[in-house]
């Protein structure tokens, strides 16, 4: 990974942590819009830089919210990192849509199952809705975005 790179996904980095202060109300403090630059950085660094967006976006939005979860809160970065993951391969083989709905039904309904076991059905049941809000609102920032971002970076490349 060259410098420039480094150097952009840091800034992607700073613009999730102010992501995670933008919290989504919920009984569990960690949801939030941190997740949209990941997706972004998914699309224009690779998935793996999109992937420590997610981690490192989930993690501090955790620790703003308190850990409610605690320990579990480094396994979900691990969850959103493989998300994400997804996601830009998704996105990158031009299946857009499908790419977008993987990343909300992934992470409002596939990455808390294994809390349904864990914690309860409670706790999922109480949780599926605002994440899926969350996952929702985080797409279409990212979506609506996305078109921007590639146009500058693309005349930016070019510039160069």
């Amino acid at each position: 990974m060259n410098v420039k790179k480094i150097n952009i996904l840091a800034i992607f980095i700073a613009i999730s942590v102010i992501g995670a202060f933008i919290k989504i109300p919920s009984f569990i403090g960690s949801v939030a819009l941190d997740s949209f630059p990941s997706l972004i950085a998914g699309v224009l660094l690779g998935g793996v830089a999109g992937g420590i967006v997610a981690a490192f976006g989930h993690l501090v939005s955790a620790l703003i919210g308190g850990l409610p979860l605690g320990i579990f809160h480094l396994f979900i970065a691990v969850e959103m990192c493989l998300l994400v993951f997804v996601f830009t391969k998704i996105y990158q083989t031009g299946n857009r849509i499908v790419s977008y709905l993987w990343f909300v039904l992934g992470n409002g309904i596939i990455l808390p199952l294994p809390f349904l076991v864990l914690l309860g059905k409670g706790f999922y049941v109480s949780m599926v809705p605002v994440l899926l809000i969350g996952a929702v609102l985080n797409g279409i920032i990212a979506q609506l975005l996305m078109p921007r971002l590639e146009a500058f970076l693309k005349g930016w490349r070019e510039a160069k």
